[in-house]
């Protein structure tokens, strides 16, 4: 049988779907490395593997361009979510998805399910939390070396775990340059996302994103929840942000107690269908 693979993108981060209740070939680490390739497969910066129903629960597993696993993807999120509306399996306007990261809990704006708002969670700054080499501490405007230059940095978890350093100025080489030293630092023993940010105003930002697994990725959810939140925490914006990356902007809200909302736009691309066979003469023929 073929596989079927919905593929759809949030402000430019792009996601297949890997339905088991309509696929049968086993997903494994070198698989899903091909299948996200972008001159030998289809191209991703990601599977979603769901849904798995465990009693009421919906759960989703999201996986790496470079087979590893992630615990949390906002843009990942949303884009599951219109997919479960698409393929029948959500009927309610408000439900809780989960993710490796925690639960989520996921409003549908419009009649589509192409906007959405999403409950992201509340973030720790603490380092064993995240996790960061060294003693427990809080990983607020610390400073950290990467490539033979120090930065003042914050790190935060929101469900996978984020290096937030704010900067002047920001750009996409920067940002591919300094993000493998940062992803791979030993200060952090599970890697790492990192956010380059530039505050604009106190409701505006800027951010330029190197994803732990991924590279560097035209947008992100969680990235733009960290990079919000850790800008908040250093007093540097309101509790109402505008995060701006290459692919497109996210809204930010942060409550009193720290609890993050996101509220972004999902597109449905097309769906993909390949051949088993052609996969696995893919994977001999690279190997």
């Amino acid at each position: 049988m073929n596989i079927q693979l919905p593929k759809y993108h949030g402000l430019g981060n792009d996601y297949l779907v890997y339905d088991p209740q309509r696929n049968t070939l086993p997903l494994n680490h070198d698989r899903i490395k091909l299948i996200c390739h972008r001159n030998f497969g289809v191209g991703s910066d990601g599977i979603l593997y769901g849904p798995i129903f465990d009693k009421d629960k919906i759960l989703v597993r999201i996986y790496n361009p470079d087979g590893s696993e992630a615990e949390k993807s906002g843009n990942g999120v949303r884009i599951f979510s219109k997919y479960l509306k698409d393929a029948g399996y959500v009927t309610s306007r408000r439900f809780t998805l989960t993710t490796k990261g925690g639960d989520v809990m996921v409003e549908f704006l419009d009649e589509l399910g192409e906007r959405q708002k999403v409950s992201m969670g509340k973030p720790t700054y603490r380092s064993v939390d995240i996790p960061v080499a060294g003693k427990d501490r809080q990983v607020i405007h610390e400073t950290m070396t990467f490539h033979g230059q120090a930065y003042q940095v914050t790190c935060l978890s929101i469900g996978n775990p984020h290096c937030v350093i704010p900067t002047g100025e920001i750009s996409r080489e920067k940002a591919c340059e300094l993000g493998p030293y940062v992803e791979n630092s030993d200060n952090f023993p599970n890697r790492i996302n990192m956010q380059l940010v530039r505050v604009m105003d106190r409701n505006h930002c800027e951010i330029e994103i190197y994803e732990r697994g991924a590279g560097y990725t035209l947008a992100s959810g969680s990235s733009s929840c960290a990079a919000a939140s850790a800008a908040y925490k250093l007093g540097l914006v309101d509790h109402l942000v505008t995060v701006h990356m290459p692919g497109g902007s996210l809204e930010i809200e942060i409550d009193a107690d720290e609890s993050i909302f996101m509220t972004g736009s999902v597109a449905s691309i097309g769906t993909m269908m390949l051949s088993p066979r052609l996969i696995d003469e893919l994977l001999r023929f690279n190997n």
